[in-house]
């Protein structure tokens, strides 16, 4: 079941699991995915956790001990994501150390509603990685405009940075160009560089939702054509960039400095379109130094029936230029699309959370010690 899993490993991209719950914690599920599929890190986000506490499942007592202790609904989400990130950093504490600091990570995001405030958000992300209190926690900051400089400084204190909701090329080189600035800022601290990491999440399968939906509203052959080709063009876009940035002047004097790269994560890998192959977002953009975080299903696919064939990112780049080129000659303006999407992720994480925020104060509510 796992060679496929194996394979892609062996390419050197690091599979890590999209989800985490409680219950796939106690119940053994993270450690066994970790010891049979080759998994090697954890991504959360807002919506995972909505899903995941609203279900109930192994969070009665500790909510019933935040009730108790009257905390506000803030506060008791905070505990209980951060001790779900802190349970499942340790498990994967082992891969953590022998691939020294790369993998065995967990990510966790700052609050979403502060996407928009550089300060807040910075400020956040110094709290996350204290209470976690993980070496091998990563804290997710989304790569809007405001997220940019809080990038830097965070990687500047030493903090280990997962950078999520890219979808624009633009904004990617915007995101790599932070990091490095944040390693330059830590560089001139005395911190060890070698021990701070980073990913940037490029989101894929929902800029084919998107741009698939306009070619449909164009509806030639043409436009029908080019239906599930630009999100890999995008993603593999992204790749070259990062290969010119980590190959320039800059770069390697930081490399000289033990700094790491940032490798470039494939996000949002499951594919919505039942016209496509389940693999898609998977086994087409294999490249070394990459992530792909999946949700279980698309791991499970992958191990059941993924068609893992090598490099295939390197030496696309010319025809993936011609497929956005492509869309755009048919109407489709591209920054219209990539703003869009990375305000729709914003707002849709804002909702998981209010909806997470809802449910927890309802169950603080019923759980509550009667007076007296």
């Amino acid at each position: 079941m796992t060679d496929a899993l194996k394979r892609l490993s062996d390419e050197g991209v690091a599979i890590w699991l999209d989800d985490l719950s409680r219950k796939r914690i106690t119940s053994g599920n993270l450690a066994e995915l970790i010891d049979q599929s080759h998994v090697v890190g954890v991504t959360t986000n807002p919506s995972i956790f909505q899903k995941a506490i609203s279900s109930g499942d192994g969070y009665e007592q500790q909510l019933a001990d935040l009730a108790a202790r009257k905390v506000t609904v803030d506060e008791a989400i905070r505990m209980i994501t951060t001790a779900d990130v802190r349970d499942a950093a340790d498990i994967l504490r082992p891969v953590f150390d022998s691939t020294d600091g790369q993998d065995g990570r967990v990510s966790i995001e700052v609050d979403p509603r502060l996407a928009h405030d550089t300060v807040a958000t910075i400020a956040e992300a110094k709290q996350l990685a204290w209470l976690v209190d993980r070496p091998n926690t990563l804290i997710k900051i989304p790569a809007t405009k405001a997220g940019l400089p809080a990038i830097t400084e965070v990687i500047g204190l030493g903090i280990s940075v997962n950078v999520t909701l890219i979808f624009s090329l633009e904004r990617y080189r915007a995101v790599m160009d932070a990091y490095l600035a944040g390693l330059e800022k830590a560089r001139e601290r005395g911190l060890d560089l070698s021990k701070i990491h980073s990913v940037a999440s490029f989101f894929v399968s929902r800029v084919d939702t998107e741009i698939d939906k306009r070619l449909d509203g164009i509806g030639t052959d043409e436009a029908k054509a080019l239906k599930g080709k630009a999100a890999l063009a995008n993603a593999r876009l992204a790749y070259e960039a990062y290969e010119e940035v980590f190959s320039s002047e800059r770069w390697a004097a930081l490399d000289k400095a033990q700094a790491n790269k940032q490798r470039p994560l494939w996000a949002s890998t499951g594919v919505k379109d039942p016209a496509y192959k389940d693999t898609l977002y998977v086994v087409d953009l294999v490249a070394p130094g990459t992530v792909n975080t999946m949700p279980e299903a698309t791991l499970e696919a992958t191990a059941d029936h993924g068609e893992v064939a090598g490099d295939t990112v390197r030496g696309t780049y010319e025809q993936s230029r011609a497929e956005l080129a492509a869309v755009e000659d048919l109407g489709i303006a591209y920054d219209d699309v990539v703003q869009l999407l990375e305000d729709e992720g914003v707002e849709k994480f804002e909702a998981s959370w209010n909806d997470l925020l809802g449910s927890t104060e309802a169950e603080l509510k019923r759980l509550a010690p009667s007076e007296g």
